[in-house]
């Protein structure tokens, strides 16, 4: 379909003339006309009848109406999204309690004028994909995950290593603990409905769990983090691992304890994902600011642990 012939058309039912509509479009009357007998043939159907005040939408005309105003968005949706410089930056985090939201807080603080796009997919796979096709910008994701490696046009910077936290109730056993190692966590049960089994952080908890001989549950729906907290509080015998950045809020009477987990420090690796031919001049600013900011030591840092998959770089 014509989209200048359906964008003439709107312009007549906008204007109520076609002589109207010829002048707001900087077109002679009878470039108008054409159009719209082309469109008319095209559909099959008259759109307009002539009166002596102008022109009328048919019945027709009026069921059109409404898809040739959604095609031109459409049109300009398409257009947009490809003029990097005049849309926002899309990011992708996994969740928005999370440590990256935080990095992506810290950055639009510094950038206000910068606009941001915050979306949250399900996996690396779906991220890397979107970044390819250019419907995202850049990803937050622990790269790259036991047997998806990333593809030769996606660049990645490990930009933070998170540790992580044990989460329990007060009449938890490790409550009153200052710190537990991965060691003194064996046999407790660590509750976490929330991995999502093929994601990357399901691979990092799997050899968390393998490593440490820990035994972490996914079982149950996961009716998200207000309901995990009450879980938590009220089940003796459950604990959870918390990211030490995630933010939380709970009622006073839950009582939940963050407790360190030490000798070694378990720790999250996020890493920043982009195509190397991304030309949004926003993506610049935040890679620079995130090198500049960057609290990622990396794998072999003494005291911390990390799966022998995970990308220092």
């Amino acid at each position: 379909m014509d989209l200048e012939a359906v964008r003439t058309f709107a312009a007549i039912a906008q204007a109520g003339q076609f002589q109207k509509a010829a002048a707001d479009l900087s077109l002679t009357q009878q470039a108008v006309s054409k159009r719209v007998a082309a469109l008319e043939r095209d559909l099959g159907v008259r759109l307009f009848t002539r009166t002596p005040r102008g022109a009328e939408l048919t019945i027709d005309g009026q069921a059109f109406l409404p898809h040739a105003r959604e095609l031109l968005r459409a049109a300009e949706r398409a257009a947009a999204s490809v003029r990097s410089a005049r849309r926002p930056l899309r990011v992708d985090v996994i969740n928005s309690r999370g440590a990256q939201s935080g990095l992506l807080r810290g950055f639009h603080h510094a950038h206000p004028q910068t606009d941001l796009d915050v979306l949250m997919l399900l996996d690396i796979d779906t991220a890397v994909t979107a970044i390819r096709s250019g419907t995202l910008d850049a990803s937050f994701r622990a790269v790259t995950a036991p047997g998806r490696p990333l593809p030769g046009d996606i660049e990645s910077v490990r930009v933070l290593d998170e540790p992580l936290q044990l989460l329990t109730g007060p009449a938890h056993a490790l409550a009153n603990a200052k710190s537990v190692t991965p060691a003194q966590l064996a046999g407790h049960r660590i509750w976490m409905p929330g991995i999502t089994p093929g994601t990357e952080w399901g691979a990092y908890y799997d050899d968390l769990a393998a490593e440490f001989g820990l035994t972490i549950e996914s079982t149950g729906p996961n009716f998200g983090s207000d309901a995990l907290l009450d879980t938590i509080a009220d089940t003796p015998a459950l604990a959870t691992f918390m990211s030490e950045h995630t933010r939380l809020v709970w009622p006073a009477g839950h009582d939940l304890r963050r407790i360190p987990v030490t000798d070694p420090v378990p720790v999250y690796p996020h890493s920043l994902l982009w195509h190397r031919d991304n030309p949004h001049p926003a993506l610049a600013a935040l890679r620079t600011h995130l090198t500049a900011t960057a609290t990622a030591p990396g794998h072999d840092t003494p005291g911390t642990w990390t799966p022998p998959w995970t990308s220092t770089h």
